[in-house]
């Protein structure tokens, strides 16, 4: 089952990469030997298809020079309170093993 906001998200995410990549004046052709897939896998991603794989994707925006935005992607989120709180705890230290 797809959900709705995720194949929404994909199409427009495959728009993105088709006008990105005729913006660089590339045909369909040279991105898929440059990406080192088929010209269907080319296809499916312009299209959005949630069959491509991530790693696709990833190489996909690297060729595109729109990598970087990724890597804040599920990034831990820490408050400046979380972080004072972090420095008032004590050092969790294990319990030394007992000699029988």
């Amino acid at each position: 089952m797809e959900v709705n906001a995720t194949a929404e998200l994909l199409r427009e995410l495959g728009n993105r990469v088709r006008a990105a990549r005729i913006a660089r004046n590339d045909t369909m052709e040279v991105f898929a030997q440059r990406l080192g897939v088929s010209l269907g896998t080319v296809r499916a991603l312009e299209r959005g298809l949630p069959s491509v794989q991530i790693g696709v994707w990833l190489n996909a925006l690297w060729i595109l020079d729109s990598l970087e935005p990724m890597r804040r992607v599920l990034e831990p989120r820490e408050s400046v309170l979380d972080r004072a709180r972090a420095l008032d705890k004590p050092l969790r230290q294990r319990a030394s093993k007992r000699s029988r």
